[in-house]
């Protein structure tokens, strides 16, 4: 509507415009050539000491009346001495009440013109002079019906014109309307289904323009909700699943105690065992979760400068004991220069899990070998274990939560599915990135951080 608002607009301005600007220049046009031709009868009279009939129809005759319809003469009193009609219209002897006299006859030239759809009616007077004293005046007037018929066809052809827009202007506006309507129907069709839970959806619009362009970044962020609530949903079944288990053993040997009479205290105690194992297996799982919660709502610290080094040694240190229980071995190589922007707890964590890691995989006699270095502005740890290992196809899920590559051994070896991928987005929130690979020889997986090494201003 506010398109065709501004196409009638510019159609009353186009029949409206021109038009008026046609009648001034008209006007104009009569005005300077009325001028000239009272100009011309007023000089003939001008040699004469008082009008009459006689002295101004003598010097009048043979006088062409230079495209006038009507040429009329006045004395001093405004009575007509001369007046080139005939009939009816002839006022010879009498007096002239014309506007244009009466400013003439006070000394001033004059002229009007008007247009009444069929004919331009103009008419212009002067004072006539001898020795500074008004003996008369001189008023002609025209009636000019070819120049209305000129402006009567212009107009004409500006009428059809308009029609002719108005046309092609409601037709395209029904098209586009149609057009623009139909394609935001399918977008708010769309936008309704996946609000309602359909995210497979998609906005089903062609084109190129904003409306299509629209409908491609809505399809893009439907695949992203897709994304996020399949995850959401496998994060749910996962995080059930992993709860229950723990809670599962804890019911069922409590339901053993309890249904089991004169239990020996071995047998209690061993059960009693298995249960706080299983509650701080619960424990782990619970406090992993809060933490993932915490990195997806990016409720995160204020990073400060942090020195590596350090927080390798501690994490190396209080692995020392597991490490040796195992048979297997445990070294790291620090570099000094190693700072990074982020929190102790971060740095710790991903060392953490990674060295945990690398010793709950890796057999008897085995080894973890932890790296840290510089490169150029980047702090590089690898972490180094010779393991298991992980398969193949098995590389590009290793960080998905819950997810394991032997869910059994996994298990028995105390693992939650959740430290590498707590890991990652720890990583991530600081800036850096976490890849894995195979070791180059021999059996075994490699983990390698890489954070930006802190400014010196930093």
């Amino acid at each position: 509507m506010s398109y065709i608002a501004i196409i009638a607009a510019v159609l009353v301005l186009l029949n409206t415009y021109p038009l008026l600007v046609s009648q001034n220049l008209v006007f104009r046009s009569k005005e300077s050539s009325m001028a000239g031709s009272v100009k011309v009868v007023e000089s003939s009279l001008s040699g004469l000491q008082k009008l009459t009939e006689e002295n101004v129809l003598q010097a009048l005759n043979g006088l062409e009346n230079s495209g006038v319809s009507c040429v009329v003469v006045t004395d001093s009193t405004g009575q007509v001495l001369y007046d080139t009609r005939e009939g009816d219209n002839n006022i010879r002897g009498e007096y002239a009440s014309y506007d244009e006299i009466t400013q003439a006859l006070q000394g001033n030239d004059a002229f009007s013109c008007s247009y009444d759809s069929t004919a331009f009616f103009s008419r212009g007077a002067a004072p006539v002079v001898f020795r500074s004293q008004i003996i008369g005046a001189v008023y002609a007037c025209e009636y000019d019906t070819i120049q209305a018929k000129l402006l009567q066809s212009f107009q004409g052809n500006l009428a059809r014109l308009s029609v002719l827009v108005a046309v092609l202007v409601a037709v395209l506006s029904v098209l586009l309307s149609r057009m623009f309507t139909g394609q935001i129907s399918e977008l708010l069709q769309a936008i309704r289904k996946v609000r309602e839970g359909a995210y497979s959806h998609r906005a089903a619009v062609k084109g190129s323009d904003e409306i299509a362009q629209i409908a491609t970044e809505f399809n893009s962020l439907t695949d992203r909700l897709q994304t996020t609530e399949n995850a959401r949903r496998r994060f749910v079944s996962d995080a059930s699943h992993e709860l229950k288990t723990p809670l599962s053993g804890i019911r069922l040997l409590t339901d053993s105690i309890l249904q089991t009479e004169n239990m020996d205290a071995a047998t209690t105690r061993e059960f009693v065992q298995d249960i706080g194992q299983e509650a701080e297996r619960l424990s782990r799982i619970t406090e992993n979760l809060l933490r993932l919660t915490r990195l997806d709502s990016e409720a995160v610290e204020e990073p400060y400068p942090v020195a590596v080094s350090p927080v390798l040694e501690r994490a190396v240190r209080m692995l020392t004991m597991v490490a040796r229980e195992k048979e297997i071995s445990l070294s790291y190589e620090t570099d000094a220069r190693a700072v990074v922007l982020a929190t102790e707890d971060d740095i710790h964590q991903v060392i953490y899990n990674l060295v945990e890691n690398g010793i709950k995989y890796s057999g008897a006699m085995g080894f973890v070998h932890a790296n840290l270095h510089v490169e150029d502005d980047t702090v590089i740890l690898d972490v180094e274990d010779n393991g298991i290992g992980i398969p193949d196809e098995d590389m590009e899920h290793i960080f998905e939560r819950f997810y394991r590559v032997d869910k059994m051994r996994s298990r028995s070896v105390g693992g939650t599915g959740l430290g590498l991928s707590i890991v990652q987005d720890t990583v991530r929130q600081r800036g850096g990135i976490i890849t894995v690979g195979h070791r180059r020889a021999g059996s075994g997986t490699v983990f390698t951080v890489r954070l930006p090494l802190a400014k010196a201003e930093e």
